[in-house]
């Protein structure tokens, strides 16, 4: 956490905060991303995943791991969701999963950082997540206490292997080799 920032600060910035562990709820989050392609973007998403986020009293203690099958990427293209799920991309049938799992958590300005480890294909790389804290719900609409919050970083695809489609020796780039991952996550308190 910021040393600017102190325990006391902390209600005025995480209003509701309390320890427990959370749960995502699936259909209530998105996990998405955009690439560049040629003139235009691609925007797809991934339809299961997992996650577990672990409050603790100081925020900056904090955890969170998370699972994503990427056979659930979606584009809204089924020739180009085969690719992706190809050996030239995610090669879903050797490497099924993407997973993240976060080492800090520190107070940055307006909204948060959450560092970790992300690993494509076998291929673990550092990666900073921007999260925004949308706030805790004690009585949601099912009456579970719920938990909001988005979350945007960039990654390399080339750092996982992912070198489809990339510039050789000047070449024209068919897809860039920067992907921006989002996500809107609602999680429930564990009971």
């Amino acid at each position: 956490m910021s040393e600017s920032v102190t325990h006391a600060d902390l209600r005025e910035v995480l209003p509701g905060w309390i320890a427990g562990t959370w749960t995502i709820d699936p259909d209530h989050s998105f996990v998405g991303f955009t690439i560049r392609r040629l003139m235009g973007k691609v925007h797809g998403r991934f339809t299961a995943f997992d996650a577990r986020v672990v409050t603790e009293e100081d925020p900056a203690d904090s955890t969170v791991t998370a699972t994503i099958e990427l056979a659930s990427v979606e584009t809204g293209v089924e020739m180009r969701d085969d690719q992706l799920r190809s050996a030239a991309f995610f090669d879903v049938e050797n490497t099924p999963t993407m997973r993240f799992s976060s080492s800090s958590l520190r107070y940055a300005g307006e909204n948060w950082v959450l560092t970790g480890d992300l690993t494509i294909r076998d291929i673990t790389r550092p990666v900073d997540i921007d999260l925004a804290f949308l706030g805790i719900d004690p009585n949601g609409l099912t009456g579970q206490t719920r938990m909001g919050f988005e979350g945007r970083t960039t990654v390399l695809r080339s750092d996982f292997g992912l070198s489809f489609g990339l510039a050789v020796e000047g070449t024209k780039v068919i897809v860039d080799d920067r992907v921006t991952i989002t996500l809107d996550v609602e999680a429930v308190l564990d009971t």
